[in-house]
């Protein structure tokens, strides 16, 4: 009779089950096409490997990562259990062909069982340590939907508990497939303290702890099909359809804006839960709640509205709302932008990746906001006050401040050297075209930086020359803040300069012109070999055409997002700072972990009037380090963290480029 009640539990679970995840795929595919997701089976397949089963991601936060790395191969494992209970259910003395009898079976099946239950004690203790109701906000899994998280945790511990039970009644009644060897230690043990309790009632026990296993991984199917803990079956889609080799750099799309192939109807950007991707719908199911975006945020850890966590659960939400509008054509969904999204959760993201970078499921936050962003922008008009001037200066003067073009060769005033102006077309002995960048022709500090860079290439030989009053900015704070038609506007138009002038080889001091002419000019025609200026300093330095001398100074280095996290640029700047002689110490957040300037995503030209400031965060955390000198790679990071040492009262403190901080140190020729 057994066997009756465990297929009638197991088809009515599946049942459910399978409803449910049958409408959660017609509700990703009701999304909008993305043809450009499949990448071919080799890069899938090391994405498999490698954030699945190896659980990269995961394993950079070491106790939870192993927890998890623990359980998810538990279960991958113990899935032979699960064939073994329900040949149990037709035969008391079912085995698996072939290994079925083996001893090591017993010993992995009880290895992971019993290591599956030490990592749910991890589980608890760090959801205890983690509570919200007593950390609030500084808890990752603030807003995170603890109570079904707690659930599913009872639910895995009875399955293996109910597993453990069941075995250990058959080893006391002769009929454990394993007979009774001693390898099989945690069936064992159990069996030790069950046996004297006499055949009759193990056999008993046996056909209710059965039963009770097959209908708590039952109920754990149709738990899951419900919860955040459908990523189980998710994730391993969403691995193998992300961007790669990681949704950084450049955004995923650029929409096609010819103005001459526009027409009213024409829609940009994401305005309702219906215009998102299939795969972008397929991020919003996929995630696990697990806070580790939330708490590495800039927004949210200086206290604004944003969490990229929450953002995607609200979108999440949407959907599921939204099902009978976009499966049935039942009317039409709500718009995103307030009723879903918070304008101030909008637009506080300064897009610095972090999110991206940290997600073991792959999820792509940046590209979700600023395809938002796009449709306010640009179908609605509506952003923040203040950017009204950045973007009415762009298109006007080709630059945030609105200088214009008399004023892009004021930084070359005071140089000992002539710096060539391209007219025409770039003379062939110059090697670099030198992109300055807005802020290192227009600002102060960020002209410092070009004029300590300029001479530090020109003393090492290198032959460079600029566009001057050429130059117009290469559109990144417009395609950010979701001007996409601005941006494309000025690309184009600086891409027309470039070839015409024909470049082939550019060198950027600014991280995000670097990351523009790198990854987006390419989407529209403009292709060409870039070069960070810290790449070329230290090709410099180890090729001995730069020597220093010995520095005293003590440094700290500010990964620039966008140099960093978006291209991976991390041991160029510190080379060179190393080259300089100065002793280097590293912040608490470094490299891929690093901490936000809080000027990307056009936040540099926007008032942070909510929570802590980000480059205050960021600069105290600099100046903790006890270095005498703050080093950055980027204009952007420059002006937001000198303000924020200067606003610490931390006049003995430097704010360098790694140009100035080895131009400092060079030896007489």
């Amino acid at each position: 009779m057994r066997w009756i009640v465990g297929l009638l539990v197991t088809f009515g679970a599946l049942g459910v089950a399978g409803r449910r995840g049958w409408w959660i795929v017609r509700l990703v595919r009701s999304g909008q096409p993305d043809t450009r997701r499949w990448r071919g089976w080799g890069p899938v397949a090391r994405a498999e490997v490698t954030e699945v089963a190896g659980q990269r991601k995961l394993l950079r936060w070491t106790v939870p990562g192993v927890a998890h790395f623990v359980t998810m191969w538990g279960f991958t494992v113990l899935l032979i259990t699960v064939v073994e209970a329900y040949g149990a259910l037709f035969s008391r003395t079912f085995h698996v062909p072939f290994i079925g009898r083996e001893p090591w079976l017993a010993f992995v099946e009880d290895l992971f069982a019993v290591g599956v239950l030490a990592a749910l004690l991890v589980f608890a203790v760090i959801r205890l340590r983690q509570s919200p109701a007593r950390r609030e906000r500084e808890s990752r899994f603030y807003g995170s939907h603890t109570g079904a998280a707690w659930l599913v945790l009872a639910m895995i511990g009875a399955v293996i508990l109910t597993l453990l039970g069941y075995r250990a009644a058959q080893y006391s009644t002769g009929d454990f497939p394993f007979g009774s060897t001693r390898w099989a230690f945690a069936t064992r043990a159990l069996a030790t303290v069950m046996s004297p309790w006499g055949r009759g009632a193990n056999s008993v026990l046996e056909t209710v702890l059965l039963l009770a296993n097959v209908t708590v991984i039952m109920g754990f199917l149709v738990v899951v099909a419900y919860s955040k803990h459908l990523h189980i079956a998710a994730a391993p889609f969403n691995v193998a359809f992300a961007r790669r080799p990681r949704a950084l750099g450049p955004l995923a799309t650029t929409p096609h804006m010819n103005p001459e192939e526009l027409s009213e109807d024409s829609t940009f950007g994401v305005g309702t839960i219906g215009e998102f991707s299939w795969k972008q719908l397929l991020d919003l199911v996929t995630c696990t709640e697990c806070g580790r975006c939330q708490s590495v945020c800039p927004a949210w850890t200086t206290g604004k509205p944003l969490s990229p966590k929450l953002l995607v659960m609200g979108l999440r939400d949407s959907l599921f709302a939204s099902a009978d509008q976009l499966l049935n054509s039942n009317g039409e969904s709500a718009a995103l932008v307030p009723n879903v999204i918070d304008p101030d959760v909008l637009w506080s993201c300064t897009t610095c990746g972090a999110c991206v970078e940290q997600c073991p499921v792959d999820i792509e936050h940046v590209d979700a906001i600023v395809d938002m962003r796009r449709h306010q922008v640009l179908m609605e008009s509506e952003f923040p006050s203040e950017a009204a001037l950045f973007l009415r200066n762009l298109e006007n003067q080709g630059d945030p401040w609105g200088l214009g073009a008399s004023q892009r060769l004021a930084w070359t005033e005071g140089l000992d050297f002539d710096v060539p102006v391209i007219d025409g077309r770039i003379p062939d002995d110059v090697e670099y075209l030198y992109w300055i960048g807005c802020a290192g022709a227009l600002d102060d500090r960020g002209r410092a930086q070009v004029q300590s860079t300029a001479r530090v290439l020109h003393r090492a030989g290198v032959s460079f020359a600029v566009l001057g009053p050429k130059e117009r900015c290469t559109g990144d704070p417009a395609r950010r803040m979701g001007n996409e038609y601005l941006f494309q506007e000025m690309a184009r138009a600086n891409i027309e300069t470039l070839d015409s002038a024909g470049v082939k080889k550019i060198v950027a001091s600014c991280a995000h012109c670097f990351n523009t002419l790198a990854n987006e000019y390419p989407e529209l025609g403009g292709h060409y070999e870039l070069v960070h200026h810290s790449e070329l300093l230290a090709h410099l330095l180890s090729t001995g055409r730069l020597s220093t001398g010995s520095s005293t100074s003590s440094v700290t280095f500010h990964d620039p997002c966008y140099l960093g996290r978006h291209n991976r640029k991390f041991d160029e700047p510190r080379a060179v700072i190393e080259a300089s002689g100065a002793s280097s110490t590293e912040m608490a957040r470094s490299r891929e972990q690093s901490f936000c300037c809080g000027a990307g995503g056009a936040r540099m030209w926007m008032e942070e009037s909510l929570g802590t400031r980000v480059n205050i965060t960021r600069a105290r955390e600099a100046l903790a380090t006890g270095a005498d000198t703050v080093a950055a790679a980027c204009p952007f990071c420059l002006i937001m963290l000198d303000d924020a040492v200067k606003s610490e009262g931390r006049e003995d403190v430097s704010v360098l480029d790694i140009a100035q901080v080895i131009e400092r140190s060079l030896s007489e020729p």
